[in-house]
């Protein structure tokens, strides 16, 4: 997407406030900017890597801009971090660890081994892996793929795995290696709420704003993601336990398991033979969410903390360098151990603190805005929030512990957004006023305030053009002045899709292959979130799925508004309205709708006893989810 000749340039107030930070923060400090570069050998010639098709999966000159003075319409602190995060290409991290970054949101992980290599993390889609691994190959020698490893269940850190091996590999032997309960999360978080997380993430990474010095110049954790094929091969190696060890091709590994950290199911892994630790996503150089943009279950920080001394107490004292799935490494066991300390300190200072002033009475939104960080974390740039922030993490503590509802009765039942809106906009005056009165507090630099009370003029009047472009304005602004990437690109989209309608969903991780490793019961579980409660109140159908491949049958039933299923034949199973024989691979098919239950009947081998049509009017009853549903309008 080109740049919108309509982004404005940053008011007065919010240059203002990016040059205090300029002042202020340690720009000087080139630490990082050493370290992000120390190893280089080179990227790739073609900067542009595309689909089979050819269409652009990923543009490696992208955020060229970067190298440019930060401008006032960007955050000076999150501009450095941007420019770091794109530095593309192979980097050596110790002798025989090799990392490629830049080439997506995360970073892949190459380590050699007596015959080839073990890939870590292979990125979010199969074009990126595979030009990553490629460049490694033009500099490293052609080395076989000897294994894989997955350190955790988002899909930035799986799903180009067809892009560095297949499942041919996988049955010639090539360990595919993820902490347990990899695939249930991977499953659930992608698949069950994966349309609606999708939709968020459009606005989280902005993956379709323009990028530039008024759009989007990067997420914090890295730049954005890739758009290409999403894949997975399941895991054939569970780690189950800390300080479970594995060596694949020769390379020896200790894990630590760190469940309820970044990821539901992730692990940090020590390579002794290299003095190399990978933090996984554990330890980044950023404040990390601890409930995503995006949408996720809130992750805990006091076990997050705990995990970090922990990896402090076994690994560090034969810990020579430190990397992890996103940013550079730190190099030196003392600043290893600084950093560590540093990340654990920062995620338990939240989680005491908010948990303090909550039982102190304060709300979610009232910690957010009366915390203060430590100077000490303060002064070190890998604690800042680019990609989390303290304010929403601080909700997020606050939800994990004690929900939506903060107390007060006023909160109970509140009315819809829309319907409240319209309200609101009649005790103020009409929408004429609402929005005289907000460009007034939008000239005093108040936009904070103006985002919020135009929203109401929006939710009441869609079609109100005054109000939408004011919203966009204030968005715009308050995007210009973030140090966190995903806050600017959530304002910065607004903004877009306010001004132009919805742009779409650029990434889906709904994937056929996601879909492949569901069991039939997680498959069941996820026709059953698209049932239309109300529309099938009066329904009462059930079908017994028997397969080919023997074992017990899988009964459906749809009644009341809700679809379950048991195996077996016992007293929960009710006698089916239609039973059908058939073959695994097809009742997959009938089920995800590439098969009509019609064409049943012609199928060699399939069975059928009773009214097909049955299960034709149960599959009727299901919806389809909206991957573009409207966010900044009602």
């Amino acid at each position: 997407m080109s740049q919108k000749t309509d982004a404005k340039p940053a008011e007065q107030a919010v240059a203002q406030a990016n040059e205090t930070v300029r002042r202020d923060y340690p720009f000087g400090d080139e630490q990082d900017l050493r370290d992000a570069r120390r190893g280089f050998m080179g990227t790739a010639k073609d900067h542009v890597i595309r689909d089979a098709e050819g269409s652009a999966v990923w543009d490696l000159d992208a955020y060229g801009f970067l190298d440019q003075e930060c401008p006032d319409t960007a955050n000076p602190s999150l501009w450095r971090q941007s420019r770091l995060c794109s530095d593309h290409g192979l980097f050596e991290v110790t002798e025989g660890v090799y990392q490629v970054r830049g080439f997506d949101l995360s970073n892949m992980t190459v380590v050699e081994g007596e015959r080839g290599v073990l890939v870590v993390d292979p990125l979010l889609c199969a074009e990126t892996a595979a030009a990553g691994l490629a460049l490694y190959r033009s500099h490293r020698g052609d080395r076989p793929v000897t294994g894989v490893l997955y350190t955790h269940s988002h899909a930035d850190h799986f799903g180009g795995v067809r892009g560095v091996i297949g499942d041919e590999d996988v049955a010639d032997g090539v360990p595919v290696i993820a902490p347990h309960g990899f695939l249930e999360h991977a499953v659930s978080e992608n698949v069950y709420a994966g349309t609606a997380m999708n939709r968020r993430a459009a606005y989280m990474y902005g993956a379709a704003l323009p990028k530039g010095v008024r759009g989007q110049i990067g997420a914090g954790l890295g730049q954005t993601l890739s758009t290409g094929a999403v894949g997975l091969i399941p895991p054939t190696v569970d780690i189950t336990r800390s300080g479970q060890t594995e060596t694949v091709d020769g390379i020896r590994m200790v894990f630590q398991l760190t469940p309820g950290t970044e990821a539901p199911a992730e692990l940090n892994i020590h390579f002794p033979d290299h003095a190399a630790l990978c933090m996984a996503e554990n330890a980044t150089h950023n404040l990390h969410n601890l409930l995503t943009l995006r949408g996720a279950e809130v992750r805990d920080p006091r076990v997050w903390a705990r995990y970090l001394t922990e990896a402090v107490d076994l690994f560090v004292d034969s810990t020579d360098v430190a990397f992890a799935s996103h940013h550079w490494p730190v190099w030196g066991r003392d600043r290893v151990l600084t950093f560590l300390s540093e990340q654990r300190d920062l995620y338990a200072y939240l989680h005491d603190q908010t948990l303090r002033m909550l039982n102190q009475g304060l709300t979610g939104a009232e910690i957010a805005e009366e915390i203060a960080m430590p100077p000490a974390l303060e002064r070190a740039w890998h604690t800042h929030g680019y990609y989390g922030s303290v304010s929403h993490n601080t909700k997020a503590i606050y939800q994990r512990y004690l929900g939506w509802f903060d107390g007060n009765p006023a909160h109970l039942w509140e009315h819809p957004p829309a319907e409240a809106a319209r309200r609101y906009v009649e005790f103020m005056g009409g929408a004429d006023e609402v929005v005289k009165r907000a460009r007034r507090s939008y000239a005093e630099g108040d936009l904070r305030w103006v985002v919020q009370v135009v929203n109401h003029v929006v939710f009441a009047d869609p079609d109100n053009a005054e109000a939408r472009n004011l919203q966009a304005d204030a968005l715009e602004q308050l995007g210009y002045g973030s140090e966190n990437g995903t806050w600017r690109n959530f304002y910065l989209m607004g903004a877009l899709e306010l001004r132009h309608g919805s742009v779409g969903t650029p990434t889906s991780t709904v994937a056929p292959d996601l879909l492949a490793v569901l069991t039939l019961e997680q498959l069941c579980d996820a026709l059953a979130i698209r049932v239309h409660g109300p529309r099938s109140w009066e329904a009462d159908i059930t079908v017994r799925w028997t397969l080919c491949e023997g074992g017990e049958p899988l009964t459906m039933r749809l009644r009341n508004g809700v679809l379950t299923h048991v195996r077996g034949t016992g007293p929960t199973a009710a006698a089916p309205d239609v039973e059908i024989l058939l073959k695994e691979a097809e009742v997959r098919a009938v089920l995800l709708g590439a098969l009509a239950p019609a064409d049943l009947t012609a199928r060699p081998g399939v069975e059928i006893t009773g009214d097909v049509g049955k299960l034709t009017e149960l599959l009727g009853h299901l919806t389809d989810p909206d991957p573009d549903f409207a966010i900044v309008t009602p």
